[in-house]
């Protein structure tokens, strides 16, 4: 018998594949066409395939969710065109937070450690009031505390501190945000 390849076989199971086939088609077929201010209509398609998304949620056209099953919104979310969350392992998007536009909530990686590449997936987390600017890049396993803010194109590679700004690559803190006020809303 032969040795298999490990680089050849399926990360994932035959019916996750087959799951995100069948949203995948739902994407390209009602999602991505939708009018952009029919947010209700795509969170509801998201809902369909397992999301748990709270009221308030705008999740534009031209965003991706790779496995809807694996996100969690709360209330008042916004998920620009462009954003992609590739999501093996859940994505919690606290309430009031922001991904905006091509940003990249990246919860998976490949272990070169190891002969085999296996796929490593952690869970992200962006607390209530943070915000990933534009074209910036959370890495798996990393939580934006409260407020937080990771400037444009900024790679978070580890956790950030709550009502702080972030940029740079590997991002690192610039300053304090300030935050009075939010805790009221």
């Amino acid at each position: 018998m032969a040795n298999k390849d490990a680089y050849l076989i399926p990360a994932f199971s035959v019916s996750n594949r087959i799951a995100r086939f069948v949203w995948g088609i739902v994407y390209a077929a009602l999602f991505r066409p939708s009018p952009r201010p029919f947010h209700r209509w795509r969170v509801f398609l998201l809902r369909c395939f397992g999301a748990r998304i709270g009221s308030g949620c705008a999740v534009y056209p031209k965003s991706e969710v790779w496995a809807p099953w694996n996100l969690v919104c709360e209330d008042v979310v916004a998920v620009a065109d462009g954003a992609i969350i590739y999501n093996p392992s859940q994505i919690t998007l606290g309430s009031h937070c922001i991904v905006s536009q091509q940003a990249y909530l990246c919860g998976a990686t490949h272990d070169h450690e190891d002969p085999n590449f296996p796929l490593i997936s952690a869970p992200i987390t962006l607390e209530a009031y943070s915000w990933v600017c534009a074209r910036a890049t959370v890495q798996p396993g990393i939580t934006l505390g409260k407020g937080a803010i990771l400037g444009l194109g900024a790679v978070a590679t580890k956790d950030l501190e709550p009502w702080s700004i972030y940029g740079g690559i590997p991002a690192r803190k610039l300053k304090n945000r300030k935050h009075e006020g939010f805790d009221g809303l």
